[in-house]
């Protein structure tokens, strides 16, 4: 199984559209085989800072996840919308669910 934690800082003038251009891929997210994968979203209590969280039973299927047209777009919009090297991305190990 692949982790992984991303996390970035948007401007506050950015925040809904990024709400937006996320529940955009999520939709799509949704159509997809869901026991082969799963991707959370969160905004931080900053209100600007958001964290995702995903994990893929392969490769294979991290690579189809990521190249979903809509999550393509999100990923544009974000980085052009001026991140300040806020952008970071940390592979984990994964122990253990409750789910």
């Amino acid at each position: 199984m692949i982790s992984v934690k991303v996390t970035y800082t948007v401007k506050p003038e950015f925040v809904a559209q990024n709400k937006a251009n996320i529940k955009i891929f999520l939709e799509d997210f949704n159509k997809l085989n869901a026991s082969d994968f799963e991707y959370d979203v969160f905004l931080c209590q900053d209100g600007i800072t958001f964290l995702h969280l995903s994990s893929y039973k392969n490769e294979e299927i991290q690579n189809q996840i990521l190249n979903v047209p809509s999550f393509k777009n999100f990923q544009k919009e974000r980085d052009e919308s001026g991140l300040n090297n806020s952008h970071t991305l940390e592979m984990l190990e994964h122990i253990g669910s409750s789910k």
